[in-house]
């Protein structure tokens, strides 16, 4: 990326855990390299001076409101998070990763209930995507618990019927006797930027998209071809 000595420097929100490895990894890939940030440094903010890129690490939910107030330009984070928190920001490209999805999860016996549209409790940690399901999507009236620990325990301990939760491999919910019983929405981690931020360097934002779809493009194709020569 090319700059101008006056250029400023853009603020990169990432959500902690792998969806920041996985981000740092695809940034590597278009030349934008974070050292520091896989050396367990305490560091708060870390800066590419070359680059004129400054990173910090944040918890998911966090990630959307420091973009929305303008702390960060960009952000990386899950679209549960951005779906469930429903800040003011644009959502500007699919990364490819960190993908599930968002599931209505219970005993097998709730699914006559489900289907029948009765009246039932879900239970969540994330009550707006679940009541835009429920009441806008199937315009089924539920009683929606918020919850912040394992949602697991609401159906097992009867505080609520089903659950709405992310389904990666659904180990969990059938050690517990639980299985997914209507699929919610895709997710995946999503690239997103201040609405201001898109304006005033939307030449540097809207060229860093292109280079990470470029990437993203050549790692398909370099995928679908070892997938051809496989079966070769």
């Amino acid at each position: 990326m090319e700059r101008t000595q006056e250029e400023k420097y853009l603020t990169i929100a990432l959500t902690k855990g792998r969806l920041a490895d996985r981000t740092l990894a695809l940034f590597e890939k278009i030349g934008i390299s974070m050292e520091e940030m896989k050396d367990g440094s305490r560091k708060l903010i870390f800066e590419n001076r070359e680059q004129r890129l400054r990173f910090f690490l944040a918890k998911g939910p966090d990630v959307p409101t420091y973009v929305e107030l303008g702390a960060a330009d960009i952000g990386v984070v899950g679209s549960d998070i951005i779906m469930e928190e429903k800040r003011r920001v644009y959502e500007v490209l699919d990364l490819g990763f960190g993908r599930c999805t968002m599931c209505v999860c219970g005993p097998e016996e709730a699914r006559e209930k489900l289907r029948h549209h009765e009246m039932i409790r879900v239970a969540s940690k994330y009550p707006n995507i679940a009541r835009e399901y429920f009441y806008n999507e199937k315009q089924q009236t539920v009683d929606i618990i918020k919850l912040n620990g394992s949602v697991e325990l609401g159906p097992i301990v009867g505080l609520s019927d089903v659950i709405v939760d992310i389904v990666e491999t659904g180990s969990t919910l059938r050690e517990n006797g639980l299985g997914v019983l209507e699929e919610v929405c895709p997710l995946s981690a999503r690239m997103i930027v201040n609405q201001v931020s898109m304006q005033m360097e939307n030449v540097r934002i809207r060229g860093l998209i292109a280079m990470l779809r470029a990437a993203q493009s050549a790692s398909a194709n370099l995928k679908f071809a070892s997938r051809k020569r496989g079966k070769a």
